[in-house]
């Protein structure tokens, strides 16, 4: 089954070059365009989709404020931000929003193409390294973080987890965190699975996100 995606951007002409790029392709189809948040809104009433490529300086209603209500609705589609300028205040907020990454809008068509397969299958398509960078450079937006975390649920991970949840907050890859520990990737990819179940969160950014407004790790990258 083609991967269903909806066009959020205020530019027209924008939104007819990604839409060449992705009918060319077996596996997507563009089912629905917006031109702005409030309108996207609206098309998900009526339209089944799979990932929203959702700009975020739109009039009526901003992607980031789009993002947030569309995340927040049952069994929503995976938004991917596109932002014109890297490390973009507005890529950061929605991250925190539930935007499964974000990407630059003059980025490689083939890089688009990953992207939007990786948000499909559940990955996130922002490096960990660019999220902590992200998040180093806008820590002052979050909440001052203290020695014990103020997510209840972290409770809940084993001492193994925890281990591996501040190893991805730090920016670390699943291999290097597999060269760290002594481990498998495929066991730690497994453990990133469970931690992502038990506190609820969609994919890696936002375990770097709470791990950040948690206080498990500072600016700069250092566990507490």
């Amino acid at each position: 089954m083609a991967i269903r995606v909806m066009l959020v951007d205020d530019q027209m002409l924008l939104r007819t070059g990604f839409r060449m790029v992705l009918a060319a392709q077996p596996d997507m189809e563009v089912v629905a365009e917006a031109g702005d948040g409030a309108e996207a809104i609206e098309n998900l009433r009526s339209t089944a989709v799979d990932v929203v490529l959702m700009d975020v300086r739109m009039p009526r209603l901003d992607g980031v404020e789009a993002t947030r209500r569309i995340c927040a609705q049952p069994d929503a589609p995976k938004v991917l931000i596109l932002t014109t300028f890297d490390l973009d205040e507005y890529a950061f907020s929605g991250l925190k929003a539930g935007a499964s990454g974000f990407m630059l809008k003059d980025v490689p068509p083939g890089e688009l193409l990953a992207a939007i397969r990786s948000v499909h299958s559940g990955d996130a398509v922002v490096a960990p390294s660019t999220t902590r960078r992200l998040l180093d450079r806008f820590s002052p937006m979050l909440p001052s973080g203290t020695a014990e975390p103020r997510h209840k649920d972290i409770a809940k991970l084993t001492e193994r987890e925890r281990e591996v949840m501040l190893l991805v907050a730090q920016g670390l890859s699943n291999g290097e965190i597999a060269a760290r520990l002594v481990l498998s990737e495929a066991t730690v990819k497994t453990h990133v699975g469970r931690i992502l179940t038990k506190l609820g969160l969609r994919d890696r950014v936002q375990v770097v996100v709470l791990a950040y407004e948690t206080g498990l790790v500072r600016a700069g990258g250092g566990a507490r």
